[in-house]
């Protein structure tokens, strides 16, 4: 329920021009890619083949993939038990996180290039 939360936040927030448009579409590009990275290392897992790295799993996660991250956790029921690999993932997610709030601020936006309104952090117009 997070990932479809942040995912379905995100999108709203494009459509009212608070983030640029393009931005809830990588996020959703980067967790379906998240999401097959997840499903083919279980299925790796199941046979016994070369698996996906952990490394590459959060990398993943942290480029915007979190979402599809763990949707993948919860239905595949894969990377669920080790918590050295959840407690890494987690941390993924906030950097993700933190990076996002970053972009959203006055230096953040002119990486992005965008017009979309930025956060301020302070009580003035």
């Amino acid at each position: 329920m997070v990932a479809i939360a942040f995912l379905a936040l995100l999108a709203i927030a494009a459509s009212l021009s608070y983030v640029p448009a393009i931005l809830p579409l990588l996020y959703l590009g980067a967790s379906i890619l998240t999401y097959v990275a997840y499903a083919l290392d279980k299925a790796a897992a199941r046979n016994g083949n070369w698996r996906t790295s952990e490394t590459t799993l959060h990398v993943f996660a942290l480029a915007g993939g979190w979402p599809g991250a763990l949707i993948a956790q919860g239905q595949l029921r894969h990377k669920t038990r080790k918590q050295p690999f959840r407690a890494v993932f987690w941390l993924t997610v906030l950097l993700n996180c933190a990076a996002l709030i970053w972009l959203l601020t006055p230096d953040g936006r002119g990486l992005l290039g965008s017009t979309a309104p930025t956060i301020s952090w302070s009580h003035e117009s």
